[in-house]
């Protein structure tokens, strides 16, 4: 691909089209968002494939990088603040009910798992998603984010006592 093979380069985006879609899918939750970050991903990786450097990763490990990446900045884009995962709505204790107030009630704690989101580091809130809402493994969160397995697992865990803590906090305080 990087010498501009044309056999090379369709072989490449069939390969790996199906897993950069899925990633900003994933991150996004937007089918035709996700295909421009998509499309987007895979035109960089054309445009910036004789710089890549073997030594420092597998192609896929660097597309799926360049994949994340403009993934996140769309979500900056498009969606200023992240939706609250459904699994982190059981952590927080939300019960989706059948009664209009159960849902007022659901609706009140959702916005109190988001806020708590906001106030995680950055990195933490990020792993926590991507394991929550993305169904990401601590191994692919380590590959995308470019850290060490042990560091992903700890982001994740310490993402997570701190929502209990914080959300336990919010509700004595009722």
């Amino acid at each position: 691909m990087a010498a501009r093979d044309r056999r090379a380069t369709t072989e490449f985006v069939r390969r790996f089209e199906r897993r950069v879609y899925g990633l900003a899918l994933s991150v996004l939750g937007d089918p035709t968002l996700a295909e421009d970050v998509a499309q987007e991903a895979l035109t960089r990786a054309w445009r910036h494939a004789p710089a890549f450097d073997p030594r420092r990763g597998s192609v896929s490990t660097w597309l799926l990088t360049i994949t994340r990446n403009l993934a996140i900045d769309a979500v900056r884009l498009h969606r200023p603040e992240l939706r609250a995962p459904a699994d982190l709505d059981e952590l927080a204790g939300i019960h989706h009910g059948a009664g209009p107030a159960d849902l007022a009630v659901a609706g009140e704690q959702r916005r109190g798992v988001r806020a708590a989101l906001q106030t995680l580091p950055a990195d933490q809130r990020r792993a926590l998603v991507l394991s929550a809402y993305a169904g990401r493994t601590a191994r692919e969160i380590a590959e995308l984010e470019g850290i060490p397995l042990g560091t992903a697992k700890t982001r994740i865990r310490a993402a997570l006592a701190k929502l209990r803590t914080l959300l336990a906090d919010e509700e004595a305080s009722r």
